[in-house]
């Protein structure tokens, strides 16, 4: 019956999003809004209450949990959205996204590298950098304004936006995913280095098997040809994503594994493919560009590279400084624990500031950045409130035992199996809210629940590396939420705006949904096997 219960806001969801067709931001309001009274009435009467929370006031319990999903919704992960979609809109405001168009289309006539270049490298860089639709958005539409067909352009570039989407934003869904399992919700370094590359590991044959695809559903006649190149680039891909994971964090794993994936496919475009006719690439009116003319075009993301480098793993001293100086700490009484937020270390100052300064680099006035940044935030305004009541739902969910009560119902459903299962659960979290962040605020604590259930909370070794069981299974639901991606409503809304199908999302849907569910189960077989 708790677990029936708890359950409730999940199935909410489904109904509201998919069966009612409404929107997110509403959809996200009225299910917090059912959460909220489950978890004043019902909790208590089923006696679903931790144990440790039993003698507190109710109300008191759901006021404060729900606090600190506010306050984790803001600081930062709504900063890091806003400033990351930021990033893109100076691009557009400047005109500067043009030249980067351009030169992804001005080194072969060969059509399977060059919509690999723009679906998974490209498209996974602007995943990394900016995410929440633009590495659909504009990889589809450069495909179609070389006149590829617009069901073509939406399914690769649908299926290129999945692994990547993991480390999607800077690294905020695999961030958020350890600040929810983690005391206190703060995750140390170690665990989000540990949790990222188990992802990476666990995604590990979609790296070779996504590329392949894209290249056999460009050209199904040259299978050695789509073979070799889904190797090397995937290869490549998949080994700088592992150590960047590993050594720097969740911030690099998308962006640094995107630049080296373009490298290797210019690599071999240089060397096998046949060259450019002359002239210059059509799109850019055969006009080739300097090296001051890609540097002003790329500096918004070299900027935003270096800040995040810098004030990473990546220099010890400086982000020692940065976390231990202008951190904000608010306790949040009832719940017991104390939210810290860094003003000056947070991955949405190191996107406001690369941004900012490439802008002006590409010529806009500081006045005109600040405009654009206003138009952003009005534009996001319903993102703003989905995030919020997700992660606000998702902690009184916590708090008031129905994420526990759920991991119980499943551990008794699956058993030793679940494992298999877990990443189906991430999956059905993205498809529900469109966002793999979501679906880690809405599922990390159940999974960590799951594994105390199975017992795992221990150390051991997964595929050759060294770690913790709950780890293990956490990363899990990142793996299949970037999954679930590739058939999101939102997802494929995008995809249907940009290639000018409206109308058309059934089908896309439906020509997706094979590779979606060949991706959930390698994941899951991953898991498992690796369990």
């Amino acid at each position: 019956m708790t677990a029936l219960v708890s359950v409730i806001p999940i199935l909410l969801l489904f109904v509201l999003m998919l069966g009612l067709k409404m929107a997110g931001h509403k959809s996200a309001f009225i299910t917090l809004v059912v959460t909220v009274l489950l978890a004043l009435f019902v909790a208590p009467a089923l006696d679903m209450v931790p144990e440790q929370f039993r003698e507190a006031s109710i109300y008191g319990l759901v006021w404060w949990s729900f606090v600190e999903g506010v306050l984790k919704a803001v600081f930062p992960i709504l900063i890091i959205i806003l400033m990351a979609i930021y990033s893109y809109n100076v691009l557009v405001e400047s005109k500067e996204i043009e030249v980067i168009k351009n030169q992804f289309t001005s080194f072969t006539d060969d059509k399977g590298i060059l919509v690999l270049m723009l679906v998974w490298g490209f498209g996974g860089l602007l995943e990394g950098m900016a995410g929440f639709g633009t590495a659909v958005a504009i990889p589809a539409a450069i495909l179609i304004g070389l006149g590829f067909k617009p069901m073509f352009s939406a399914l690769v570039a649908l299926i290129g936006n999945t692994v990547a989407t993991g480390f999607g934003a800077v690294g905020v869904p695999v961030t958020t995913l350890c600040n929810e399992v983690a005391p206190g919700g703060a995750a140390s370094a170690e665990a989000i280095c540990e949790t990222s590359a188990f992802a990476v590991i666990q995604l590990s044959p979609l790296f070779i098997l996504l590329p392949f695809i894209i290249l056999m559903l460009t050209d199904r006649k040259a299978i050695v040809k789509n073979i070799i190149l889904a190797v090397w680039t995937g290869g490549i891909s998949v080994v700088v994503q592992f150590l960047s994971a590993r050594y720097l964090g969740a911030e690099t794993p998308a962006i640094i594994g995107s630049i080296a994936a373009i490298v290797a496919i210019i690599i071999y475009a240089k060397v096998f493919a046949p060259k450019k006719t002359e002239g210059g690439s059509p799109a850019a009116g055969g006009k080739g560009y300097t090296l001051g003319e890609t540097f002003r075009a790329w500096s918004v993301y070299l900027f935003i590279l270096i800040f995040i480098l810098v004030s990473g793993a990546l220099c010890p001293p400086v982000n020692e400084f940065l976390k231990s100086n202008l951190v904000s700490k608010v306790p949040l009484p009832v719940i017991g624990t104390t939210f810290k937020f860094g003003w000056i270390s947070n991955a949405g100052l190191m996107l406001f500031l690369g941004a900012t300064i490439g802008g002006l680099i590409q010529g806009l006035s500081l006045s005109r950045l600040m405009a654009v940044l206003a138009r952003t935030i009005v534009n996001l305004r319903k993102t703003v409130v989905t995030i919020i009541s997700l992660i606000a739902l998702a902690s009184v969910m916590n708090y008031c035992g129905m994420i526990a009560a759920i991991a119980a119902g499943l551990v008794a459903i699956t058993g030793s199996f679940y494992p298999f299962f877990a990443p189906l659960i991430g999956a059905i979290g993205t498809f529900v809210t469109g966002s793999d962040t979501s679906s880690n605020i809405l599922f990390a604590k159940l999974q960590a629940n799951v594994a105390g259930q199975l017992g795992m909370t221990g150390q051991s070794t997964f595929f050759g590396m060294e770690g913790s069981e709950t780890n293990w299974l956490v990363a899990a639901n990142t793996t299949g939420a970037t999954g679930g991606k590739m058939i999101s409503p939102q997802s494929i809304a995008i995809a249907t705006a940009s290639c000018d199908m409206q109308g058309k999302d059934g089908e896309i849907m439906l020509s997706a949904i094979p590779y979606a569910a060949i991706y959930i189960l390698l994941g899951g077989l991953m898991v498992y096997f690796g369990t």
